[in-house]
């Protein structure tokens, strides 16, 4: 079996690239662990080297930054199995209003409305903390604002729990598994601005249940 594992930012993206190979270099170790063949694009037009290479691999899985993620997965729907989330879904992920107005729809908290002093301004779409600082300015194009929140940074990785069909899987109704807690190691500088330095996974903080039934809500 013949995986493609397509990461952009090893040879496009020096400010990313650090988080990217490390992903990489994991998932490459665990795909040849059990047999495959991994096969990952050079250093040539990354959506040319994916419909190059995507047709003569069994699967195939992107990573990307959220803002490049979709428009990369449907080159590797169009030519073979996708192994990550389906892009349409990714397009919507990566706009962080309107993931933020589904998760609070469906009684995920998420930060409320900024108000007045200081407030998280935030790009629509971006990673790695990149563009995202503490400000009393209002947001400007394609950016947002949320009300700051003092504390611990941690995140949950999550799979969704679904139904093997026999041409596609399909959301079983049930809650979300999860893999793990992360701590995310982020620095708010003297400019406002956030920078992600980092992280370590799995943690164990002593709120670890209420962060996990957070995240499994419908």
């Amino acid at each position: 079996m013949k995986v493609l594992l397509a990461e952009y930012t090893v040879a496009h993206d020096p400010a990313l690239v650090d988080e990217g190979a490390a992903m990489l270099s994991v998932l490459k170790a665990s795909f040849e662990r059990c047999g495959y063949e991994v096969v990952t694009p050079g250093p040539g037009d990354f959506g040319e080297e994916i419909a190059q290479l995507a047709p003569a691999c069994d699967m195939g899985l992107v990573i990307a930054p959220d803002h490049l993620l979709s428009k990369y997965t449907f080159l590797v729907e169009q030519a073979t199995h996708n192994l990550g989330c389906g892009f349409m879904t990714i397009a919507l992920c990566a706009n962080k209003v309107q993931t933020g107005k589904i998760l609070r729809e469906n009684g995920i908290p998420v930060p409320g409305d900024a108000g007045s002093g200081k407030r998280v301004i935030k790009p629509v779409k971006g990673c790695g903390s990149q563009g995202v600082r503490l400000s009393t300015d209002l947001p400007g194009k394609d950016e947002f604002m949320q009300e700051f929140i003092d504390g611990e940074n941690y995140s949950v990785s999550i799979i969704p729990n679904r139904v093997i069909g026999d041409a596609c899987a399909y959301f079983s109704g049930k809650p979300p598994v999860v893999l793990a807690v992360n701590r995310q190691d982020i620095e708010i500088g003297a400019d406002g601005k956030f920078r992600y330095l980092g992280g370590e996974t799995p943690v164990h903080p002593a709120r670890e249940k209420e962060i996990i039934r957070s995240q499994q809500r419908r």
